[in-house]
Order: structure tokens, then sequence, then C-alpha cells
């Protein structure tokens, strides 16, 4: 059994380990769902019959509505019993996930990933909320970082099981294998966990919440089909960027004149939190974007076998790790704005040495850029979470947690879309410029093997010489993302400028509330 306790009182310990591993389970089963699929997405990609940048759908739909659903999850607890939400969560995105194993084409499992993303944006705020219930403030460091590990389990895991799963199974099995955690997950929640007090009075701001919805729906449309549609040029993009300016300006107005809003404003009058945003917006691109670039990159250009890019992607979860159990001791003992600068360093160095990778690249490379560029997050999300809410007023944590794991989800989302749609157009771009120089009077086909094997006056030689031209422009269109991506990371840096120390007061009045 467990109860809410009051602030101070030791909490009722009966049956906690069982209820500490049910909501962890959960957690786990959630956070490998946000990598497991990266590596099986060339087989995903061939079964439902998606082009390259359509495929990338089936990653940026899950965390597109997990990024709506999660900051509504403390007004449903609330309102509906913390107990039955997360049971409807974990039953909902088990459902979801034998849906996408089912799934036959490129609408179906779109569709079904965003219902998981929808159940499954509740599982880690509420099983977090019971934790911090059943432990005592002096026990609530270890259950955290317990709780941190869990969360960080997903990306070491998520491509190596993935990969064979693909590789020796199927890669529905990448979805099926949620079936045993959540029923597992389910009985517990089920059995030890207690029902909190109802409030009959809470209300959300559903015209804020809702256009905010409508707003990261058709970014994310806007960004996803932009490319395959050449942008402007079609009439369903020009509806898309309407629909979401639109409902942007309508948030943007009932936000600034309404009291009780989905987000209040006067959140962002605290520097520190403000600036906060903004990193964790990058931190989101440069992570997933870049998992799910490199997917493509080792099985296309390199040729590896499913399971052995799993594992060679596997290191950057553990560089990650290690390096958040590290920072966990440095944190209130050196500067934080330290620690965020030596990520970012790290992080660009990382994305540095990939501009220079060939398909030609060692493992050893590649496994050890990974972990550096997992150790570079490493030192990004512990301090910049400690001071994003350092000068932030208590009352208003709950809801500053809520954007800011929003504005993570929508950097990773808009990240792997912009990287992917950017990668698309640069090959074609590089194609033309490379091919410019392929002509019958290039001294390259006076070599007698070149000229026999890429003969242009034959249809076989002709065939040749383009697969050599594409794989050139794409491996200098991967270079491109990947320059991209180190450049966001250096020009974070000078935010950590604008940061104030922990423990500084902000000069904001914390106590006004909103007129």
């Amino acid at each position: 059994m467990t109860s809410a306790t009051a602030a101070g009182a030791t909490p009722v310990v009966a049956n906690r380990g069982a209820i500490t591993a049910c909501v962890i389970l959960a957690v786990i089963m959630q956070a490998l769902d946000t990598t497991i699929a990266n590596v099986a997405l060339p087989y995903i990609q061939g079964s439902v019959s998606a082009s390259a940048d359509q495929i990338n759908w089936v990653l940026t739909s899950y965390i597109v509505a997990a990024a709506v659903m999660t900051p509504p999850s403390g007004y449903l607890a609330n309102r509906f019993g913390r107990k039955r939400i997360l049971l409807t969560s974990i039953t909902g995105f088990v459902v979801a996930s034998v849906l996408c194993g089912f799934a036959q084409s490129l609408p179906q499992i779109v569709g079904f990933r965003l219902l998981q993303g929808l159940f499954g944006a509740a599982l880690v705020p509420l099983s977090q909320s019971i934790l911090l219930d059943i432990y005592s403030v002096e026990e609530r460091g270890s259950a955290m970082a317990l709780f941190g590990v869990s969360v960080m389990v997903g990306p070491v895991l998520g491509p190596v099981i993935g990969g064979w799963l693909t590789e020796n199974v199927s890669w529905r099995w990448v979805f099926y294998i949620n079936v045993p955690i959540g029923a597992l997950a389910f009985a517990g929640v089920s059995l030890f966990v207690l029902e909190t007090k109802l409030d009959s009075k809470a209300r959300l701001d559903w015209l804020g919440f809702g256009m905010l919805s409508i707003t990261i729906a058709a970014l994310q449309m806007f960004l996803d089909r932009g490319e395959q549609l050449n942008w402007f040029s079609s009439s369903e993009i020009i509806v898309e960027a309407l629909i979401c300016a639109s409902a942007f300006y309508i948030f943007l107005v009932h936000t600034f004149t309404a009291r009780n809003t989905f987000v209040n404003p006067r959140l962002f009058l605290d520097r520190n939190f403000a600036v906060g945003m903004i990193f964790i917006f990058i931190v989101g691109i440069t992570y997933l974007a870049s998992l799910a670039l490199m997917t493509p990159y080792l099985q296309t250009l390199m040729g590896y076998p499913v399971v052995t890019a799993g594992i060679v992607m596997g290191p950057r979860g553990l560089g990650t790790m290690a390096c958040m159990f590290l920072v966990g001791r440095l944190v209130g003992k050196v500067d934080t704005r330290w620690l965020l600068f030596i990520g970012l360093a790290i992080t660009a160095w990382a994305m540095y040495d990939m501009t220079g990778w060939t398909p030609d690249v060692s493992q050893w490379t590649i496994i050890s850029t990974g972990f550096i560029q997992g150790a570079g997050l490493g030192f990004l999300f512990v301090p910049l979470t400690t001071i994003t809410f350092a000068t932030l007023a208590p009352e208003r944590r709950a809801e500053g947690t809520g954007l800011y794991n929003l504005s993570r989800n929508i950097g990773s989302s808009v990240g792997i879309s912009v990287v992917t749609a950017l990668l698309t157009q640069n090959v074609q771009i590089n194609h033309a410029n490379i091919a410019a120089y392929v002509t019958p009077f290039n001294q390259a086909f006076g070599n007698p093997a070149i000229a026999q094997a890429m003969n242009p006056y034959t249809a076989a030689g002709r065939a040749a010489l383009d697969g050599v031209v594409t794989l050139q422009a794409t491996v200098i269109s991967y270079m491109d993302d990947f320059k991209l991506m180190m450049v966001l990371s250096l020009a974070a840096i000078p935010l950590v400028l604008l940061l104030r120390k922990p423990g500084t007061p902000a000069k904001v009045d914390h106590s006004a509330v909103m007129e």
C-alpha cells in the first residue's frame, strides 16, 4: 500500500519495492520506444513502401503526440485519478504497439505511432510523481537517480534490442516486445498502487491546449511534407502554414489576455527558464536527429547488418549514462554553467569529427565518437535541468517541467524533419554539381579501368557512373547535416552567459499572479 503524504512526513513503505519496479517498467517501456524503432526503419520502409523522407514520420509522429499530451497529464491525473490514468496509458500504449506491429501501410503505422505517443506521454511524469510520493525527502535523491537510469536505458538498449529482433525475428517484434513489459507493469500498478483523491474542480484551458496542439501538428505536417511537395508550390503546404500561423496567433492572444491559461506567460520572465527552454530545444535537435541520420548511414551507405548497426550505436547511450552519474556528483561543487559549456563543446567536437566521415570509417571510430557525443549530452541534461528551474518559484515548477519537456520533444521532432528534408534536397543539389564534371572529355576516362567500367556511351556505364555520383552526393549531404548540428551546438554556447548562477534570486515577482 501507498498513499500521498504530507510534506516532511515519512511515506508508507509497504510494497514500495514492488511499486518502484512496476512504475520503472512503465518508464522503460516508454523510453525504449523512442529509439528501438530507429534501426528497423529501413526494413519498415520496405514493408510499407515509403520513401526515405516519409519513413521518418514513424519517429516524428510518436514524438509529436507525446509532446502534445505531456503537459495535460497532471490535469488528467487530478481529475480522473492517477492510478486510473496510468493503467489507461499502459493499456493504450500496449494496444497501439500491437497495432503498429500489424500495420501494412505507411498511414497505418504512422497513425498507430500517434496513438502510442498519446497514451505513452503520461507514463513518465505519473511514474515520477508516484516515486516522489512513496519515498521520504532523504531517499528521493536515490529514487530519482534510479528513475534517471530507467529513462536512459532506452537509448542504450533500444538500438541493440531492436537490431537483434529485426535480424532474427521481424521488425514487427520491436513493437510486440511491449506486450510482456506492459502486462507486468499493468499487473503491478493494479495490485500495489492506491488511487489518489479526485479533484472534481480541476480545470484545463481547453482553448489554449487545443490551439497549441493544432500549431504543433500543423508545423510538423508542414516540415514532413514540404520537401516531398516542393514547399510553397503546393496548396497543401500553404494551407498547413496558414493553419499553423493562425492557431499560434490565437494561442498567443488567448495566453496574454485570459485568466488561468494553459501556459502562464510569467514563467518566461524568469531568465534561466526562458534560456533553458531554448537550450533544451537545441539539445533535442542534436540528439535524436543525429540518431535518425545514423541508421540509414550505417545500413545503407556502409552496408552494416541491422544487428551490427544497433551494437555500434549503443555506446552513445552508455556515454550519456556514465556522464550523468559523474555530473550528478559535480552539480553544486562546480559552476553549472561550466558543465554546460563542456557539454556543448564535447557535442560540437563529436559533430565536427562526423563531418569528416566517409563509408570507409572504422567501427571503432563510430563507437568512440558516439560515446563522446553521448558524454556531451550527459554533461548537458542534469545541469541544464538544475539551472533552468533554480530561480523559478516552487509553485510554478510543475507547469514549467511540462513546458520544458514539450520544448525538448518539439526540438526532437523538428530536428528529425529538418535534417531529413535537407538531406533529400542536398543529395539532389550535390548530384547536379558533381554530374556537371562527368563528361566524355573528362581526363579520368583516360584510365582504361575506369573507361571500361563506367563508359558514358553505354547504358551500363552510365548507370555505374550515376551510382558513384549519387553515393558521393549522399556522403556530402550527410556531412552538411552533421555540420549544421555542430554549428547549432556552438551557437548555443553564448547562451551560457545569460544564465544566472543557481541560488541567485531572480529579480522577478514570483508571487504575482495573472490578473
